[in-house]
């Protein structure tokens, strides 16, 4: 049983234990592997225009890799069957690519390893504690599940894919090929509204292509498990790191009966609960492999 602290850790500090006691790297290992993975896929759509090397063609809704596997955003391929036109073969077959990945793999891992709009998010977020901004409008996290369905009709009354005309994700997309533009205020205002209005807003609050992934990895493999709960000593970095601190409640501090597994369908699988914690609580692990050891023991 880890020493449980009277004071929690400030926001402030959120890692600097995890940093001391286990090293640079430890403490930002899952930091370090998300960035380099987002900016190898900027790479990777960049690399045609600028060097005539084609990895990936096309953007974050659709595109080719190598000139021959299609990837296809689900949400925009739901869009388009919800205005009552058949897409391509080429945009199914994408869109079925990518559902099978991620309902396979990790759930939110597109918004954590992928999604561009996460840097911008992030640093929102790291702003916030570094400059202490608790103050927090209150908003529903199920605000995207609503957002998602009113598209999708909106998409179905207006024969329209109405999400993509204000998409950030594409809108950043762009950026990193032609420059700034008009769509920057796109990007600015995500900025803005995470770091001044709603913490963890953006991601955690109102996107929609997140809600279409959580829906998509609910039953993923590879899940956030806590390791022993009996390590935690309530420094609480996990929770001041992570974008979505409601998901830890229940593995964490749950009944003994309780799964000590994360498998809520909104964690983004980014690793950073186990990058800040000093105790080594965290590992990512099976979806099954907590329930196997409590009901073996």
């Amino acid at each position: 049983m880890a020493d449980v602290k009277t004071t929690p850790n400030s926001p402030q500090d959120a890692g600097l234990e995890a940093r001391a006691k286990l090293g640079w790297w430890r403490a930002y290992r899952f930091l370090i592997l998300r960035r380099l993975s987002q900016l190898a896929i900027v790479f990777m759509f960049l690399s045609g225009p600028f060097w005539n090397l084609w990895i990936l063609k096309g953007n974050y809704s659709a595109s080719l890799l190598f000139d021959v596997l299609p990837l296809t955003d689900p949400l925009m391929a739901a869009e388009s069957l919800a205005t009552g036109y058949l897409p391509e073969w080429t945009t199914i077959v994408g869109a079925l690519i990518i559902v099978a990945f991620y309902a396979l793999v990790a759930s939110k891992a597109f918004c954590s390893w992928v999604c561009p709009v996460n840097i911008v998010t992030d640093t929102a977020a790291w702003l916030r504690r570094k400059l202490g901004i608790r103050q927090s409008a209150k908003l529903s996290r199920n605000t995207r599940y609503g957002i998602l369905v009113m598209i999708l009709a909106g998409s179905a009354i207006s024969g329209t894919l109405l999400w993509e005309w204000i998409n950030p994700v594409a809108a950043l997309g762009r950026i990193f090929v032609f420059g700034g533009g008009a769509t920057l205020w796109l990007v600015t205002v995500v900025f803005l509204f995470d770091l001044l209005v709603v913490e963890h807003g953006w991601c955690g609050h109102l996107c929609p292509i997140g809600a279409t992934y959580a829906l998509i990895g609910r039953k993923a493999l590879i899940k956030v498990n806590v390791v022993d709960r009996n390590r935690c000593d309530r420094c609480m970095d996990c929770y001041n790191v992570c974008p979505e601190p409601q998901v830890l409640r229940l593995p964490l501090h749950g009944k003994p009966e309780d799964s000590q597994i994360v498998l809520s369908q909104d964690c983004i699988s980014c690793g950073r609960c186990i990058d800040v914690c000093s105790e080594n609580v965290f590992a990512f692990g099976s979806r099954f492999e907590k329930q196997i050891s409590i009901k073996n023991s």
